[in-house]
């Protein structure tokens, strides 16, 4: 054409953008020639972006613990995640349990690193200096609150210490605690005293294994019918049986804090419990019995309850237990279970026992029985109440004719509260609540409780009123609320506060004056825009009169600049869903790759299924490798999208594909209409059975162009005997379980998969194995997947090392895979 050719120069934001794009491409072109190599790919652990491991390294909020009086509060101050050294500590695992042998005690990883003592107001604060080289590893107050006492950590034995309201330091009061079966101690009703289970005084040296085995490994069954979930970390052999005996053995104590006296009762033995009586003369004692089970978890050994004298030498057995043979799935053992105090009478047990034989599936007028038993603890028990569904709690009036039981309709999912009178027919019973279970909207909260003198936990009234605190969960989110209730007038209730719209308010605890009328009461506050702190509100008083009680800055501001919004649509069958949705920063309006992350769960009716879950006025913390990470990275993540399973208890799994898909199709065709994602970039992802629900997704569906699947389980086969919900073995419906084994369709996951997994899952049914196979599986069928195991870690991922991994790799994953 002539005349001179123009240069047109590129804008500094069309620069920036091919930069992106050819960084975009050639990491694109690394990764591809990586994944066409043969052999592992290159080790190491990797980190994402300085910023966004500054955001995980921030201090985390101090622990706050109040008194049972509300009057004071224990602030532990806490570090960051720990390091992979400390998950690496070595763990004896036995009996299902994971023991840290030098310190007696279960592994631990989080502790207290700091201790002070504050009143309710902050007029008084007290710092108490820990002796050097100890960490908090738990703390309790007495029922009183005038002492505290706390278990501190050196690496060995357990020390606890004491202090009080009228202390300005901690006082040791014995060392040499065991908690590997117990908490390592429990108060007296008298707050001074505590019952401790301490390390034996003459125990020798740990067994050790022999260096050739003294025999195979036998496992014998006879006519038995135990059908047990997959459980990891069993005894295996006699050396795991002896080390357990070891281990598991300590001697209970009693110990008088003011004196720093400690006198020794009884052991060395297994002891699993111990539970002082409302008069502080006895204690109900548990301990482990042989033979020792290599096929159930502790929770299944057979043991015997005793009342032991504390100041004498009387010890008689209250109730038995054999190891948990012949127990049907959803089941229950025959004979005394629960054993327990009564909140009434010095030293009154109450125990539940079951009439159907523990079969649930057993036709009966009557399913359990409460009975008591008074001191001598001798001659027949006395029936309490009867109930025509399981017993799932009970719990005291002050009237001592009277108390609250609860049971679970397993058929139905249904709860019921009664009013019970004690020894007395149904005519005399008051039904104060009969929900659905799933039935958030319906929920009328929790039930507080008070300590007494006798240091027994009861119901808290004042004249004929309970109280309750609710979630309060409603269509527009959650609006937690603080009620209180009649006794003698079902469903006469007084809303005394209920949360503010477009934020977060949740009631704690009542405070009282020296009359014990209540005049207060403590919340934790939380919005999109203002982190968790503490208010005192006068009860009565107007929504925004409060008092200001802790004041926790922000640790991670870049997320108040994430916009986050409840989303709900339909699916296909009128089950309406919703979820979590986030937008990056200052989002222009953009179609956006979508991450979907998401966790099934299972209903017995639309209704409920249709329900909401949550708000989206609470303040977004993120811990972990959580996925809304991505957000920060310019993409729009989902975060808990309903994927409900609607149908009968017994086979709703039967549809389990065909209705999460319907689910995850109505996520991304509403977000696709509203025009926030490209439904062409779709990410799915989850943990746990979310994992699973990632990949059958992938096997089953079309809709993904990629997916991430943490600690989960992908052949069913491996997990006979029911999994999640599934009540059903493998015998009984072999169909369903291998219509959910995406293993099996392997070939059909042609969209990238990661799969990362803890090398030490102790969660039953995820052993490291199912990924394993799973990415064999796919590698041999011509899939692309990426295969993550985390040395040292378990189900949840710990270490600061494992956690700045995991996110490097789902980073880098959905970037390749996913964003495109």
């Amino acid at each position: 054409m002539g005349g001179r050719t123009r240069v047109i120069l590129p804008s500094a934001a069309r620069r920036r953008t091919f930069a992106r794009r050819f960084l975009a491409a050639a990491l694109r072109a690394v990764q591809r020639a990586r994944s066409m190599r043969d052999g592992p790919a290159p080790a190491g652990w990797r980190q994402p972006e300085p910023w966004i491991t500054a955001l995980l390294d921030a201090p985390p909020t101090p622990w706050l613990v109040l008194a049972p009086d509300a009057a004071h509060l224990l602030e532990v101050g806490l570090t960051g995640l720990p390091a992979l050294s400390d998950v690496a500590r070595p763990k004896t695992k036995l009996a299902g349990l994971r023991l840290d042998a030098a310190r007696s005690a279960r592994h631990q990883l989080v502790f207290g690193t700091s201790l002070a003592l504050r009143d309710l107001r902050g007029t008084l604060r007290r710092e108490l200096p820990l002796p050097p080289g100890r960490r908090i590893a738990s703390l309790s107050w007495s029922h009183d609150a005038r002492h505290f006492a706390l278990v501190l950590d050196a690496g060995g034995p357990g020390e606890l210490w004491w202090g009080a309201l009228d202390r300005a330091e901690l006082s040791l009061a014995t060392p040499g605690l065991h908690a590997v079966l117990t908490d390592g101690f429990t108060w007296l009703p008298d707050g001074a005293r505590v019952l401790v289970t301490l390390v034996p005084e003459r125990r020798g040296p740990p067994p050790t294994r022999p260096a050739v085995a003294t025999g195979p490994v036998v496992l014998e069954t006879r006519a038995e019918t135990t059908p047990q979930r997959t459980h990891q970390d069993l005894l295996q052999d006699e050396h795991d049986e002896a080390l357990f005996d070891y281990l598991a053995a300590s001697e209970l104590a009693l110990v008088d804090l003011e004196a720093a006296r400690v006198e020794r009762l009884e052991g060395p033995a297994p002891i699993a419990g111990a539970e002082p009586s409302p008069d502080g003369r006895w204690a109900l004692v548990q301990v482990l019995e042989k033979p020792w089970s290599r096929t159930h978890t502790l929770a299944g050994f057979g043991h015997g309850t005793f009342a032991r004298e504390l100041h004498g030498a009387r010890r008689v057995l209250v109730a038995r237990q054999p190891v948990a043979a012949n127990v049907p799935i959803e089941g229950v053992r025959t004979g005394p279970r629960a054993v327990q105090w009564s909140a009434h009478g010095g030293a009154r047990v109450v125990y539940v026992e079951a009439l159907d034989g523990g079969d649930p599936r057993a036709p009966a007028e009557h399913r359990d029985r409460w009975l008591e038993l008074d001191e001598p603890f001798a001659g027949p028990a006395r029936e309490v109440a009867r109930l025509e569904q399981r017993a799932s709690a009970i719990a005291w009036l002050a009237d001592p004719t009277r108390l609250l039981l609860r049971e679970w309709d397993r058929d139905r999912r249904w709860t019921r509260l009664w009013n019970a009178a004690v020894g007395a027919d149904r005519s005399r019973w008051t039904l104060l609540d009969d929900r659905s279970a799933n039935d958030r909207y319906a929920d009328p909260g929790s039930i507080l409780f008070e300590p007494r003198a006798r240091g027994r936990r009861i119901v808290r009234q004042r004249g004929p009123w309970f109280f309750r605190i609710g979630s309060g969960e409603e269509q527009g989110g959650a609006r937690p609320f603080l009620d209180r209730e009649r006794l003698d007038e079902p469903g006469a209730r007084e809303r005394l506060f209920q949360c503010a719209s477009g934020e977060h308010e949740r009631p704690l605890a009542l405070v009282e004056d020296e009359l014990g009328v209540v005049t207060s009461f403590v919340t934790r506050h939380e919005s999109p825009r203002d982190p968790p702190n503490l208010r005192l509100r006068p009860l009565g008083a107007e929504v925004g009169a409060f008092e200001r009680l802790t004041d926790f800055h922000d640790p991670a501001p870049i997320f108040r600049r994430v916009r986050k919004e409840l989303v709900r649509y339909p699916r296909a069958d009128g089950v309406q869903l919703s979820g979590t949705l986030h937008l990056p920063p200052d989002w222009d309006g953009r179609r956006l790759p979508l991450v979907v992350w998401a966790y099934p769960r299972e209903f017995v009716d639309a209704d409920t299924a249709s329900q909401v879950r949550g708000t989206p006025f609470d303040f977004t913390r993120v811990a972990g490798p959580s996925p809304l990470y991505f957000v920060l990275r310019g993409y729009a993540v989902l975060e808990g999208a309903e994927m409900p399973v609607v149908g009968h208890p017994e086979t709703m799994n039967d549809r389990f594909l065909e209705q999460i898909g319907a689910s995850a199709q109505a996520a991304i065709e509403h977000l696709d209409a509203r025009g926030v994602c490209d439904p062409a970039r779709v990410g799915i992802g989850g943990h746990s059975y979310g994992a699973f629900m990632a990949v059958a997704l992938l096997a089953t569906t079309g809709l993904f162009k990629a997916g991430i699947a943490r600690s989960g389980a992908y052949n069913r086969t491996l997990t006979p005997f029911g999994f999640q919900s599934e009540r059903r073995t493998l015998w009984e419906a072999p169909a369903s379980y291998l219509k959910l084994s995406p293993l099996l369709d392997a070939h059909r996951i042609r969209a990238p998969l990661l799969l990362v997994h803890g090398a030490e899952d102790e969660n039953s049914g995820t052993h490291p194995e199912q990924s394993a196979r799973l990415f064999q599986a796919i590698r041999g069928t011509g899939g692309t997947a990426r295969h993550v195991v985390l040395p040292h870690e378990g189900h949840g991922y710990r270490s600061r090392e494992a956690v700045l991994h995991v996110l490097a790799e789902m980073f880098e994953w959905f970037d390749e895979h996913v964003r495109g």
